[in-house]
């Protein structure tokens, strides 16, 4: 684990606490929330502040409103989420440059344990740039300051780094601090075997994350999209199944380097359509033309689940087909619930694995699911995360 002065290592009492948080959840036409997955992340660090006497100011981005007020994007139904969650009211302070008037206003007036949530940081283009003066004014309205937001550490933005140039000290919440614990133990010092799963749809995004994990990993299972570069690369057609041909003489020195490390696929499930109800059947070795790979086959998965059954640390990070089509799920949902019984470490690595997961009601079967896509990602790939880094030295 990175060595960061966590929430617990801060005197907060009657302190202002600027708290960076991952609000950026979906909404319906109706403005209400369908997923509050982030927002139940971020309790334990609001709920320690507030009950240790702190003013808690929150902020946090929502969507991508490029620098500009756009009420569908506002933070005000977040407000509202955290009140029920909390059990006492959090004041919204709506701004249109977030740290204005009523922000101003709603911090100045805060009593020790109150709440304030900020406007959507993004409708300041300054932050996404990490522009100086966008951080100060943040700054200004804290002594201190927690960052939370585990899915935004990889991006450096006023709200996450520029801001630590001007509150000190700043420390990780118990989110962040529950992420880089999974993740970093998971990769760097894992009880073994240590069992990676990739699945997704592209090879060319997960270069960096393959190169990392065959230094580290016991097995590295493939999957998905992902697994046809791969079959091309052992000279396998691949019919109309998506296809990276520039990253096909990678994959074959990858192959070639890793020896019976990586496990692909052996049989797969093809149709000629990429449609649900598209007709199916399953073949071994090379895919026929005119069909295209949609998930692993009934032997891909009996294979993956005998690599799988003595692990004692899985990371899993991609789906093994088109999981969001139910004639194709069948893979990733496999796989899902075989490391849902597993008496191991399982930790999801953010994104579509999330969702598969969460889809085939498994998510509290697992050891850790990851809240940030790209971060999780990074962080499997050993880059260091600005947001992270920013953050003050435990002594």
């Amino acid at each position: 684990m990175l060595n960061k002065l966590n929430v617990e290592g801060l005197d907060v009492k009657g302190k202002r606490v600027l708290v960076r948080c991952d609000f950026n959840v979906p909404l319906n036409e109706k403005l209400e929330i369908t997923d509050d997955t982030r927002i139940t992340g971020a309790m334990p660090t609001i709920k320690y502040l507030a009950d240790n006497g702190a003013k808690v100011i929150l902020c946090s981005h929502m969507g991508k409103p490029k620098g500009n007020p756009v009420p569908e994007l506002s933070l005000a139904p977040v407000a509202k989420s955290i009140s029920k969650k909390l059990g006492k009211e959090v004041v919204f302070a709506p701004d249109d440059t977030v740290v204005g008037d009523n922000a101003k206003k709603a911090v100045s007036e805060m009593a020790d344990g109150d709440v304030v949530l900020l406007e959507n940081t993004r409708y300041r283009a300054e932050e996404t740039k990490n522009v100086d003066a966008f951080s100060e004014e943040l700054a200004l309205l804290a002594d201190l300051f927690v960052n939370d937001a585990f899915g935004t550490a990889h991006r450096a933005h006023c709200s996450n780094v520029g801001v630590t140039k001007y509150v000190k000290p700043a420390a990780a919440g118990y989110l962040i601090e529950k992420e880089i614990q999974f993740l970093g133990n998971a990769v760097n010092a894992p009880v073994r075997p240590l069992v990676a799963v990739l699945g997704g749809s592209k090879v060319s995004s997960k270069i960096s994350v393959i190169e990392n994990l065959l230094k580290k990993v016991d097995k590295l299972i493939i999957g998905g999209g992902m697994a046809y570069t791969f079959f091309a690369a052992q000279g396998k057609t691949t019919g109309t199944s998506l296809l990276e041909p520039d990253y096909i003489e990678y994959a074959k020195k990858m192959l070639e380097e890793a020896g019976d490390k990586i496990v692909l696929p052996v049989d797969t499930v093809v149709a000629e359509k990429f449609d649900n109800d598209a007709p199916s059947k399953v073949v071994e070795g090379n895919i026929p033309d005119g069909f295209m790979g949609l998930d692993i086959g009934p032997k891909s998965i009996e294979l993956f689940k005998s690599v799988l059954k003595d692990a004692k640390t899985v990371v899993w990070n991609g789906p093994m087909g088109v999981f969001e089509m139910p004639n194709f799920a069948n893979g990733t949902n496999e796989i899902a619930a075989m490391l849902a019984e597993l008496d191991a470490k399982t930790i999801i690595g953010g994104g579509d694995s999330v969702a598969a997961v969460n889809q085939a009601g498994l998510g509290d079967k697992m050891s850790h699911i990851s809240t940030g896509g790209g971060a999780s990602m990074e962080f499997l790939e050993g880059k260091d995360l600005p947001g992270i880094v920013a953050l003050t030295d435990a002594e």
